[in-house]
């Protein structure tokens, strides 16, 4: 190999790294210095509460766990009438416990709580496509979802319809929720309230599934 030709290959080459750091760094999205709250011990039904958590203290609010789980809106399991509750509607159940009966709650609930922390703010893009969230991502601000606790879809053998006074509701006992704080070609990269740190890294594809299966549920910060 001539020197003309030697020369031309460690340009291309180094045009080539030049090209996969740009790629690398279009594709991957990240936000960093989110805060990890764990919901252990103290709250083992309350990953949505955590999950707020942390998009809070993101967001510079004083927010503690304990007191989101004192403030969220609850709903007795079963009422008068032994009629279940709608999680839809407020936190149903127990949050504390899982000695005594309870579920969990979605997506309004959780909202309206932190807008109550940040009025004029909070954007709840539930039943939006994914691209919404990955849209969030890119304004700056962490996304609280509704997964299960897989992140993969389940399959429906794992749910169950409730009858409630506000409607039927799908619900699965494996429901869970997380704080999604940066995305790549591959992966979602999370806050688990579950887990021992933050940043846990969870296919991109199966997750994206199972978050449909879960109503496209979604809240983030309006930037």
């Amino acid at each position: 190999m001539t020197r003309t030709e030697a020369h031309s290959v460690k340009k291309a080459s180094a045009n080539k790294d030049a090209l996969q750091e740009f790629i690398n760094t279009e594709e991957k999205r990240m936000i960093e210095g989110v805060p990890h709250v764990s919901q252990l011990p103290e709250l083992q039904r309350g990953c949505e509460v955590t999950s707020l958590t942390m998009l809070l203290q993101y967001e510079g609010i004083s927010a503690d766990k304990m007191t989101l789980a004192k403030q969220i809106h609850k709903i007795p399991f079963r009422d008068a009438n032994y009629v279940r509750g709608n999680p839809y509607d407020g936190f149903v159940g127990d949050i504390y416990t899982f000695s005594k009966s309870g579920y969990g709650v979605y997506h309004g609930p959780v909202a309206k709580l932190a807008e109550s922390y940040l009025p004029g703010k909070i954007k709840d893009i539930t039943g939006q496509t994914i691209d919404g969230v990955y849209e969030l991502i890119d304004s700056g601000s962490p996304v609280w979802v509704i997964i299960n606790s897989t992140f993969a879809p389940l399959p429906e053998s794992e749910f169950t319809v409730w009858k409630t006074n506000s409607g039927n509701v799908k619900i699965t006992y494996k429901e869970h929720s997380v704080l999604i704080v940066g995305y790549d070609e591959k992966s979602i990269y999370v806050n688990d309230p579950l887990a021992s740190g933050g940043y846990k890294a969870v296919p991109r594809t199966s997750f994206e599934k199972a978050w449909v299966q879960m109503g496209s549920q979604a809240i983030g910060i309006d930037r």
